[in-house]
């Protein structure tokens, strides 16, 4: 009794729902991960920009909203078809980010080449060519929306975000960890405490059986005394008839 007292408490307390949770929370914080770690590390540690896509010149592929990581690239390594990111002036922050769809060459022997762009929603190519020094580097990967996000932690903000949301997000991480040791623990500890009263249990029914069953064996060997048969004495003892 005490094994399935033991085993309904901890089904009430660890249902379906509970381990639903569980796994939405621990889903939760790999999403999260990896997302600081596609906006924030990787392009820390490649030496990579992100930037955001404000306008709809590239969609469907790219639609406003959408990070953009853009990582260096030697212009030698540019082919048609590439999306670079590029200054509309050399110098200065304004930025475009549009597909190759056309690469010149050099006008002086050594020198390096210029590349004609296009929006991929827009019906005619840049005016403009793209020279070398305007170029910040081709995009490596994206991730749709989250580049709302990275204009309103920009600037000096970033600097006080990032390291906070990290913080949270390791801070969540050991919570995560540490809460689900102390489950399997005590989720041990209910199950070593209903082995052993299962045992228990066990042993008290087996001393049951064992003196039920004494007792029967001793009803059957004492004879009733009231009205019990008395065996009767061997021929041999009986007195020699008279006259013999």
């Amino acid at each position: 009794m005490s094994t399935k007292r033991g085993r309904r408490r901890l089904t009430r307390e660890h249902g379906l729902l509970y381990y639903i949770g569980v796994g939405l929370s621990f889903g939760l914080l790999a999403f999260v991960l990896l997302l600081a770690s596609l906006v924030v590390v990787v392009p820390a540690a490649s030496g990579s920009t992100p930037y955001t896509i404000l306008t709809s010149s590239m969609e469907p592929g790219l639609p406003p909203g959408t990070l953009v990581v853009v990582k260096p690239i030697e212009p030698t390594e540019i082919r048609i078809g590439t999306v670079i990111t590029y200054q509309l002036d050399s110098g200065e922050p304004a930025v475009v980010t549009h597909r190759v769809v056309e690469i010149q060459s050099p006008n002086l022997p050594g020198g390096d080449p210029s590349f004609i762009t296009k929006g991929d929603a827009n019906s005619a190519p840049d005016a403009d060519p793209v020279m070398t020094v305007q170029l910040r580097g081709a995009v490596w990967y994206s991730v749709p929306l989250i580049g709302w996000v990275n204009n309103i932690v920009n600037g000096d903000l970033r600097a006080i975000v990032i390291p906070v949301v990290a913080g949270l997000l390791f801070l969540y991480a050991g919570w995560s960890i540490v809460t689900s040791r102390i489950d399997k623990r005590r989720r041990r500890q209910r199950d070593e405490e209903d082995e052993l009263a299962a045992a228990e249990w066990a042993r008290e029914k087996a001393v049951r059986e064992r003196v039920e069953w004494d007792q029967l064996t001793t009803e059957r060997l004492v004879p009733d005394e009231v009205g019990a048969e008395q065996p009767s004495q061997p021929a041999w003892h009986q007195a020699p008839p008279p006259g013999s």
